[in-house]
């Protein structure tokens, strides 16, 4: 199976960048929407996620791996909501802004822009290495 892009937010007064660098790995939870659940849940072992500070900064910082797939959210009882654990890969050298993405006309449909409440959403190839590429 092919490698999965992926983009999570966090505010990162509740959770930095900073923060998941000095921990070296994290499960993701608190996550409470079905779309962006499912897209928990369809990532893989291997994956490569773009860690985007929401709220304060609105900007792309870093890159993560997915080390564990889905299992169920330890932080609730509640069978519907999973969680996957994340390592730290690489701190982008250039944080790459919502505006400066707003204004690349090759992420006119990314996930983040189309859909800015969602915590967890899907990224092509493309979006990634793009992204990537802004904040090298």
């Amino acid at each position: 199976m092919a490698k999965q892009y992926w983009l999570v937010k966090s505010e990162p007064f509740k959770y930095s960048w900073a923060q998941f660098v000095k921990e070296g790995q994290t499960f993701w939870d608190g996550v409470r929407n079905y779309q962006a659940r499912n897209n928990l849940r369809a990532m893989a072992v291997g994956d490569h996620v773009l860690f985007y500070h929401s709220n304060e900064g609105l900007c792309v910082v870093g890159i993560a791996e997915v080390v564990t797939a889905a299992y169920q959210d330890p932080t609730t009882e509640d069978p519907n909501w999973s969680v996957v654990d994340l390592k730290p890969i690489k701190e982008l050298k250039n944080p790459v802004t919502l505006k400066e993405m707003k204004e690349e006309p090759e992420l006119e449909n990314l996930s983040l822009i189309r859909q800015g409440r969602l915590s967890v959403c899907a990224v092509t190839a493309q979006e990634f290495k793009l992204i990537v590429k802004m904040g090298s």
